[in-house]
């Protein structure tokens, strides 16, 4: 086997993020737009890569006030900064699954980060002939490495919004024909 092209099935992946609010319960939001290929080697894992893309306006939290403010200056500045990116530089195993170590742009600000990936899943066939594959992967970052520092001080002490971001992503890709 050699390397496979593989395309993110945006309509069957997910992009999701949570944060505290108020220092008391997490609030949890996705970006709906979401692109990129794989490289895939199975013979060799570590000779593959990813790139993927994510469009920063098309972030839901299931609150338009809120997705809003979001969008605007205070965060993501959606206006200046379209574009979430993220680039592998290395891929590793870890038993079972892998370590993906790569390059993550938000707001203009590059900074190196490590997934967790569970997968990728066995190749299937979509009822319409598709060959797909799947995978899951986790990391935490910190908003402000990323020059993501708005926040408002609450009266009982303490912040509105957390630093510590928790991302989930699950991903289908689709072979390139």
């Amino acid at each position: 086997m050699s390397m496979t092209t593989w395309q993110i099935d945006s309509a069957h992946s997910s992009a999701n993020f949570s944060i505290k609010h108020m220092m008391i319960a997490k609030v949890h939001g996705g970006f709906e737009k979401l692109s990129g290929t794989l490289q895939y080697d199975p013979a060799d894992v570590t000779k593959s890569s990813i790139e993927a893309t994510i469009d920063a306006a098309s972030i839901n939290t299931r609150e338009a006030q809120r997705d809003g403010h979001l969008k605007s200056a205070d965060f993501f500045d959606v206006e200046k900064y379209p574009t979430i990116n993220f680039k592998s530089k290395k891929v590793e195993r870890d038993g079972d699954d892998l370590k993906v170590t790569g390059d993550l742009t938000i707001h203009g600000v590059t900074k190196e980060v490590v997934l967790d990936v569970e997968g990728p899943s066995t190749e299937m066939k979509d009822p319409y002939g598709n060959t797909k594959i799947g995978i899951s992967a986790t990391t935490k970052i910190k908003r402000k490495d990323f020059g993501l520092t708005w926040n408002a001080a609450l009266e009982a002490g303490g912040v509105l919004v957390g630093d510590d971001v928790s991302i989930s992503l699950d991903v289908q890709f689709a072979k390139k024909a």
